[in-house]
């Protein structure tokens, strides 16, 4: 099966696969996890109340935004089972809608970047804004991760979350097509965190969605994650230009700093002399993962602090896997524990598509047509050692 057949699923019930009602309380049974809270987060200027929504469910915790689906914490045990929370964010809503880089943020239309914010399809050029230099970033400077969504909160089969959806309508940042989105965030009875994608759109557009949580497995705010140890199956990534645009190749990693297929710190990648590690000021590199794209979740890489023991896994359908290493971080942000963030104090793991594939022909394809619906899961298992 292509790239394009895998990625785009023909479906006659598409439309109903993306109402809200499937996800509903009253479509399912009462679980195991503990019922979804919702309190009062902030208001926006035109006076658009914010909500955040707690999740708990196998010793897991996430909270939720209706802002930008953003996940504002995530907790988990350590070695020792004392909770911490492992995700950078703010403490209030004027942060987030002011200065916030992406912190846990639900991206789209098209997670990283188009170069020069333009692309065509069909024999037609659509332009983006240019957010990042001379490159759009992350669906521009009013991606989805600045949108209200609606949220509905379900159980189901041991299973607690979240079903948020919006429609993105046509000519939105510059792309084609009103795009109906659904997502749901799950915590399951073992404590994992899958996050599963659906749209549908009445136009041929091109599409990649993600979440740019950033993690430190030591705490929010513990310091830097230079010690954590990644594991990573990917063997080829793609080199970039000096404005961090794919040059096409899919080059190999070995002999390089980004050979992670056995279990290395994180630090030891950022420290090691290479242009591509000048270009991105650290690691700022999609991987290609060595499964390719796939129908269900498949491993994709483990993450260690060995100082909390705590283990992050993560499985995907999706191709590839954007590694960032905080390097814009640059101590003017202060985070939840009233610590502030500096380089390297976090990294993001956002499983995707490759950045800039509507301009580039040989990578797996990001376009959706009318007719077919976008499906992608990604999980992230939690454990300690």
């Amino acid at each position: 099966m292509t790239g394009t057949s895998r990625r785009t699923v023909l479906a006659a019930t598409a439309a109903a696969g993306l109402a809200v009602a499937a996800g509903s309380p009253a479509a399912h049974a009462t679980s195991g996890g503990r019922t979804p809270s919702r309190e009062h987060f902030g208001t926006l200027a035109d006076g658009t109340k914010v909500y955040r929504w707690t999740l708990a469910n196998g010793g897991t915790r996430l909270k939720v935004l209706s802002w930008g689906g953003v996940v504002q914490s995530l907790e988990t045990p350590d070695r020792r089972g004392r909770t911490a929370n492992i995700a950078l964010g703010f403490g209030g809503l004027p942060d987030y809608v002011a200065k916030s880089p992406y912190f846990g943020g639900l991206i789209g239309r098209y997670g990283n970047r188009i170069a020069e914010g333009r692309f065509t399809l069909d024999g037609v050029t659509h332009q983006l804004p240019l957010n990042d230099g001379p490159n759009s970033l992350h669906g521009g400077d009013q991606g989805f991760d600045k949108r209200i969504w609606h949220i509905e909160p379900f159980t189901s089969r041991g299973e607690v979350g979240l079903v948020l959806t919006r429609t993105s309508p046509d000519g939105e940042a510059g792309y084609p097509g009103a795009l109906a989105v659904r997502v749901v965030y799950a915590l399951t009875s073992r404590g994992e965190w899958r996050i599963d994608y659906t749209a549908t759109t009445d136009r041929a557009t091109v599409l990649n969605l993600t979440s740019h949580t950033y993690f430190n497995l030591g705490g929010e705010g513990s310091g830097s994650v230079d010690g954590h140890l990644l594991e990573l199956a990917a063997a080829r990534y793609t080199p970039v230009g000096a404005t961090l645009i794919p040059t096409g190749e899919l080059a190999p990693v070995a002999r390089t700093p980004f050979d992670f297929r056995r279990a290395r710190a994180i630090g030891d990648a950022v420290r090691t002399p290479h242009e591509q590690i000048g270009h991105g000021q650290g690691v700022d590199h999609n991987f290609v993962l060595d499964k390719g794209i796939t129908s269900r979740p498949e491993y994709a890489l483990t993450v260690t602090d060995p100082g909390s023991g705590r283990v992050m896994r993560m499985y995907t359908t999706e191709p590839g896997m954007q590694v960032y290493t905080g390097n814009f971080l640059d101590g003017t942000l202060t985070g939840t524990s009233g610590r502030v963030y500096r380089q390297g104090d976090a990294f993001c793991l956002e499983s995707q598509h490759f950045p800039d594939s509507p301009n580039q022909p040989s990578f797996p394809s990001t376009v959706l047509r009318p007719g077919g619906t976008y499906r992608s899961t990604t999980v992230h298992a939690f454990s300690a050692r």
